[in-house]
């Protein structure tokens, strides 16, 4: 299949193909005789692989990663399990974060009457005042 036939199956934009191909997360293409690239089935395999990995918070080096990992099948799986870990435990902490943002803005979106002198916005306030790191 050409680059357009795989982006389109594995529901992906050609230039991710592309990039995915240069960040060598997909084996280079094999070429026709007319210089373009040739896809088979292991290749949209792996390009969905990639795709499902990135829905689930994976990086692209992780990705790499559980590619090599999923390459080398006479493998112990405790490595995968290792790496999804990982990414679990930053997903549970980047959660917290965004919950202690939420209630922070929550906070200053429920002191602020929407109207009035900007002097007195609390919202502004906030982001303004030296006394308190960000982040606090």
């Amino acid at each position: 299949m050409n680059i357009g036939q795989l982006a389109r199956q594995a529901g992906v934009p050609i230039d991710t193909v592309r990039y995915y191909e240069r960040q060598q997360l997909l084996p280079t293409a094999a070429r026709s005789a007319g210089g373009y690239r040739i896809f088979g089935e292991p290749d949209l395999r792996r390009l969905r692989f990639i795709r499902r990995a990135k829905a689930l918070g994976f990086s692209l080096e992780e990705i790499g990663e559980l590619l090599a990992l999923s390459d080398h099948h006479q493998q112990d799986m405790g490595s995968v399990r290792d790496t999804a870990q990982a990414r679990l435990q930053d997903i549970t902490q980047r959660m917290a974060e965004l919950q202690r943002m939420h209630i922070a803005l929550s906070q200053l979106v429920d002191a602020c009457p929407g109207h009035g002198a900007l002097d007195q916005c609390p919202i502004l306030a906030a982001l303004t005042d030296d006394t308190t790191a960000a982040g606090d």
